[in-house]
């Protein structure tokens, strides 16, 4: 078996994939997307050019998009799936892993993408709704682990592993009230703790000067 991840190691989406490889203890090729070449070659894998893009060198089979991935890695490994074999369970995972891509990484890269941009060409308006919708989904999300450890239910599943690196960088970007929201704090603890987690963190430290906004002292 031999599994080709064309990947980032600071792009968010490529964490949710990289945590759900090593939660599953899965064996692959790490194949860093870096410069314009890079996603010219990626793009004759996938014509979007997004990453992140698993290539299945035993079956030819080639899979873009996060979630579609880390579902298709539930056939690798000895581990718990990260969607549970139980319907119901499934279906909370799926729910809150598009929670989380729509809700929070969507306007956290609103945030970022924007400062990427031409001088006078900013989207202030956007920004600020951006940073609105990160507010209340904060709450939802605080509501939501009243009465679980992990975000889908009892167990660690495809949901957690989107909610690690966005939640990560949304807090960079438009950091939540920790006391007031204790639960999503409490649960942004058990996520940056978990080795999976704690390993792509450190393994994109490097990239951290890169980042746009500046990374603050108080992130992980």
């Amino acid at each position: 078996m031999t599994l080709t991840l064309h990947e980032h190691p600071f792009a968010s989406y490529c964490w949710k994939v990289l945590i759900a490889l090593y939660e599953r203890d899965i064996p692959f090729q790490p194949n860093e997307i870096n410069d314009e070449g890079d996603r010219a070659q990626l793009a004759e894998l996938w014509p979007l050019a997004s990453m992140p893009v698993l290539v299945d060198d035993a079956t030819g089979l080639t899979l873009p998009e996060s979630t579609i991935i880390v579902e298709y890695l539930d056939r690798f490994g000895d581990a718990a799936p990260l969607i549970p074999a139980e319907a119901e369970a499934a279906l909370q995972a799926r729910l809150w892993d598009r929670v989380i891509d729509g809700h929070v990484q969507t306007p956290m890269q609103k945030i970022v993408g924007d400062s990427l941009r031409p001088a006078g060409t900013g989207d202030a308006y956007g920004v600020d709704e951006a940073k609105a919708k990160l507010d209340h989904v904060y709450t939802v999300l605080d509501d939501r682990l009243q009465s679980g450890s992990w975000l889908a239910g009892p167990d660690f599943t495809l949901a957690d592993c989107a909610a690690a690196p966005a939640l990560l960088y949304a807090r960079v970007v438009r950091r939540w009230d920790e006391q007031g929201l204790a639960q999503l704090t409490s649960y942004f603890q058990r996520l940056v703790a978990r080795p999976a987690v704690a390993r792509v963190i450190d393994e994109a430290r490097y990239f951290r000067e890169f980042f746009p906004l500046g990374w603050p002292d108080y992130a992980e």
